[in-house]
């Protein structure tokens, strides 16, 4: 569904990302983890065909991304840390020009509108101003928007950044819901999440791979949990400690 060969970013001479290559199978769900800077977005951004690589190859459905970047952003469904939302529209007109944009057929796009409404709970906000909504209701809005078109892959960039508790439970709720029918890509610094949503784990540091494993495999390895396994955190800091990764 998801794959890349050597896939190579610069920014002027800086490599972002540099020689990554993975592949992410139909169905599957992927927790994406990195420090600040490491390439997370950037490479969300080339799979999305915001950016074009500079060198390798990443494919999406078997399409490549430097040529048919149209047809990619119909079957993937991308929420950008900061969601693409027009504050002066009201939910359900913004959805609509969504579905529009989205290319989804008119016939279809009332029977669209109704379905996402009632999967990201908005369906009570429909005729409020975005921008009067709380953040909690404006997340559910960007994931709304990412998949009124019934894409076959979702992108999820730090979902649940700058939510309170309440909010968090609710949007990672939401995506536990739509797992089940995607396969999904999910960045976040919140641990906890990919544990209770991925079923594997990507680990970028400085713009390369450096883990690549089932989440279930990784917290086996010998840590200080009570079950004598490993936490999330504790690889991801001897990830970042050691010069070859955690394993």
């Amino acid at each position: 569904m998801i794959i890349t060969r050597r896939v190579t970013k610069y920014f002027s001479d800086t490599p972002a990302v540099k020689d990554v290559s993975f592949e992410i199978r139909p169905g599957e769900i992927v927790g994406f983890l990195g420090q600040n800077g490491a390439g997370k977005t950037t490479l969300m951004r080339i799979l999305t065909s915001y950016f074009p690589v500079s060198s390798g190859t990443a494919l999406i459905a078997g399409l490549d991304v430097s040529k048919h970047s149209l047809l990619i952003r119909q079957k993937i469904g991308y929420l950008p840390e900061t969601p693409p939302l027009y504050m002066d529209m009201t939910v359900k007109d913004y959805l609509r020009f969504a579905a529009d944009i989205r290319g989804v057929s008119v016939r279809q796009r009332q029977v669209r509108l109704d379905r996402v409404l009632e999967e990201c709970q908005i369906s009570d906000v429909q005729g409020k101003v975005i921008g009067a909504l709380s953040k909690g209701y404006k997340q559910r809005v960007g994931i709304a928007q990412a998949i009124i078109h019934e894409p076959q892959i979702l992108i999820l960039d730090e979902p649940t950044s700058g939510l309170d508790p309440i909010q968090i439970l609710q949007v990672r709720t939401l995506i536990k819901g739509l797992r089940q029918e995607r396969t999904v890509l999910l960045s976040t610094h919140i641990l906890s999440e990919i544990e209770q949503i991925a079923r594997r784990v990507l680990i970028i540091r400085a713009g390369r791979i450096i883990v690549d494993a089932l989440l279930e495999d990784l917290l086996k390895t010998p840590g200080t949990a009570p079950s004598g396994g490993s936490t999330l955190e504790e690889v991801f800091i001897r990830a970042h400690q050691s010069p070859g990764g955690p394993l």
